[in-house]
């Protein structure tokens, strides 16, 4: 059974930092991209970032270039995303979600074939 599981959400103040954990279960680590995305009330999911299977390519929403960093321990077991410099508008549930590719590079906000079931971040005084 296929399963990614996050974690590390909650609140922080403007400016404040998080980091994000997606725990991967179930499946040939080798062979997946994982994504993070976000959906804020009344808005649709995003793509927030992404991180190929081989760790080596990466990918970035403009909005949170320079500010969140997305990474995988060498187990490949697990993906994070650390969050600095916090703005209220990064408030949303946050998803992560794997695409099964042989392409070791891939690294796209798109065609994801399964998902978490979120964490919630909230970022306000």
């Amino acid at each position: 059974q296929l399963q990614l599981v996050e974690s590390g959400g909650g609140l922080v103040q403007p400016g404040g930092s998080l980091r994000l954990s997606c725990a991967a279960s179930g499946f040939t680590q080798d062979y997946y991209a994982i994504g993070w995305f976000r959906q804020a009330p009344g808005k649709e999911r995003e793509g927030v970032s992404c991180i190929s299977s081989s760790g080596g390519s990466t990918n970035y929403a403009d909005s949170v270039k320079g500010r969140f960093t997305i990474s995988k321990d060498n187990a490949k077991t697990t993906v994070y995303l650390q969050m600095n410099s916090l703005k209220p508008e990064d408030t949303a549930v946050y998803y992560c979600a794997a695409r099964i590719t042989y392409d070791s590079n891939w690294a796209q906000f798109y065609g994801m074939d399964y998902w978490g079931k979120g964490t919630l971040v909230t970022v306000s005084s």
